[in-house]
This record gives C-alpha cells, structure tokens and sequence, in this order.
C-alpha cells in the first residue's frame, strides 16, 4: 500500500512522467573517485521532452492550472533554462499555449548560449519568447511576468502563471514529495541501503520536496543540497521557508527541522550558470567513466559537489546523486566546453 502523506494524492494533478525512474548503479566512477559506492537517481528518464525534473514539479502546476480553466502557460527562468523549456512542452502536451519570460542571468553573450539547447528547443515548441533584462531580480521577473499575463487576460485567455520567487505555495516541490515515495519504495525493493542523497539547491523545490517526503515518512536518510544559484545562508531560509509552505499545502506538521536542512556551496563560484574548473571535471568524469551528459548549470555542478563527498567517503559508503537531467543545455555552453574537449583529443 502506498503510504499517504497528509492531502498530497488529493491535490490536483497531470500525469506528465514516466515513473519510477531508474536508480543506476555507478562502478567506473565509484573506482575513479574513492572507495564510496557511487549511485545515481535517474530524474534526467522523466521522458518529458528530453526529460528532467521539472517533469514530476509540472505536474501539480498543470493539475493547478487546468483545475482553474486555464488556456496560457506562463513561465520566467535564466536563458538556458530546463524549466522553461519542460513548461512549454507540458503546455502544448495539455493543449495549452505558452509564453515565456528568458532572463538574463548569466553573462554569455556567444550565439550557441543565446540560440541554442533551450532556446532552439523553445522555438520549436512554439512557445512565446519575452525578454528580461535582469538577471538577479526574481521578484521583478515576477512582476514582469504577471504584467504579461495581465495583457493576455485583457486579449481574452486565461493565463496561468508559474512563479519562481518565494511567496508564492511551492506547488512544484509537491513532486519531490512524491519522488521520496517513490525512492523509498525502490531502496526497499532493492534492499539497498543509502546513507546520503546529493541533489541540487536552486530554486530550492526539488531539494525541499524530497527533504520534506523523506522526513515525513520517517526516513533519516540525510540530503546534501548543493548550491547552483545563491549561497547557503540564504538558501537555508529558502529551503527552510520551502518547507513551512509544503506543510500549509498538505495540512500537516512540518517534519523537517533546521538541522536538516544541509547545503554546501564550495562549487557555487563564480556563481549561477558559470563554469569552473570542477564543474568542467565533473561534466568530462561523468561522460568518460559512465557515459553520463550533464549540464554547466544543475546537474554538473551537483556531480561536483557530489564527487567532492564522496572522495571523502569511508568504505562501503553508499551515496545517491539526484540527476536532475538538463542536457539540451550543454549545447549551449559549446563555446566553454570546446578547448577543455581539444585539450583532451591532444
């Protein structure tokens, strides 16, 4: 019997993934990098167009919207951004149309990161391309957004907004509550024993829904966020804030507490959507030992942190990566990837 987890299975939903999504055992990279067990949740298989997590987060936004009769997705993320490009997709497979809001919030200014990954995949969905012209202003990215949906609504269509800023009910992080039903269930399955999950911590849903899933189903298994976008102190409030709201949604005591919530940003420099010396190892490792692609932006960066913690790991030490998928946007760091791939056919 799939155990509850207060209103969660009574909430509107869309089916959008193929689950569950496989857990893959790591061997060449467990050898490559120390004497831990290396595994891998494969969140990158959810199938919708080309897969990610955003898959299992639009779920209950779509379940939302179309409970409210709405025809217009809307959606604000970074230029290369997975959920933008997951949105439009659920939005056309729904039959919704979609706009969306690209901010810049990475300075890159080559043709392959503008036009590129994402953005092709965007274009090709038919999705509506706004612009936002700054990078760090999550809150007046949602305004924007709203201005937008505003006009829409005026032309007649009943937009449906998906916000990204804090203080708006983290409905994307209700599949990550899900997920750790999901995963629970696998692990016991398999009767493997986990003794810590590495996800990413950016907009802080993945991270919170899984870490509030876990908890409330009584498992002690402890996840390391490691951060992508900000830092940690204010992460932690993120994630802590996160699941407050979480607990509010599904009319029950909040089951996480401060100590929980673990972050680390020693691979966050120089910060959101830039490469570094250990993302760029990160991404060739996980291609060279398990041909694995992820992404600058997410699921590198984690792979990173991730790789950092398991160096230090004892023996028989199993750690889980959460792989978050992202990797249409690899084609748009071409330009960065380029001399690090010559470098290594010399």
């Amino acid at each position: 019997m799939t155990p509850t987890i207060g209103t969660l299975d009574t909430l509107p939903r869309t089916r959008l993934s193929h689950l569950p999504t496989p857990i893959d055992a790591m061997p060449n990279l467990s050898r490559n990098v120390g004497a831990a067990n290396l595994y891998a949740k494969r969140d990158d298989c959810t199938g919708l167009c080309l897969g990610g997590n955003k898959a299992r987060q639009l779920e209950f936004y779509l379940g939302d919207a179309m409970a409210h009769g709405a025809d217009t997705l809307l959606i604000t993320g970074a230029v290369q951004s997975n959920y933008v490009r997951m949105a439009a997709a659920a939005a056309r497979k729904t039959g919704m149309r979609c706009h969306v809001q690209l901010e810049a919030r990475v300075a890159n200014a080559s043709a392959s990161y503008r036009e590129s990954g994402n953005v092709l995949l965007d274009r090709l969905l038919g999705a509506t391309i706004h612009r936002f012209s700054h990078g760090e202003d999550e809150a007046g990215a949602d305004r924007n957004l709203e201005a937008i949906a505003s006009e829409l609504a005026a032309d007649g269509a009943k937009p449906y907004v998906i916000h990204l800023g804090p203080g708006h009910p983290p409905l994307g992080a209700l599949g990550y509550v899900d997920a750790a039903r999901e995963l629970l269930a696998q692990l016991d399955e398999r009767a493997l024993r986990i003794d810590e999950i590495v996800v990413p911590s950016g907009s802080g849903a993945t991270h919170a829904g899984l870490l509030f899933g876990l908890r409330a189903l009584g498992s002690a298994i402890p996840v390391h966020g490691v951060c992508v976008r900000r830092a940690r102190a204010p992460q932690h409030a993120r994630i802590a804030g996160h699941c407050r709201a979480l607990a509010e949604i599904l009319q029950m005591r909040n089951p996480v507490g401060e100590s929980d919530i673990d972050l680390g940003d020693g691979v966050l420099a120089p910060g959101y959507g830039t490469m570094n010396d250990a993302v760029e190892q990160a991404i060739m490792l996980a291609a060279h030992q398990e041909g694995m692609i992820v992404d600058p932006v997410y699921s590198a960066r984690t792979m990173a942190g991730f790789l950092a913690r398991a160096r230090s790991a004892g023996k028989g030490h199993n750690l889980l990566f959460l792989h978050t998928g992202g990797q249409p946007a690899v084609f748009g760091y071409e330009d960065d990837l380029m001399p690090a791939l010559d470098e290594d056919a010399g």
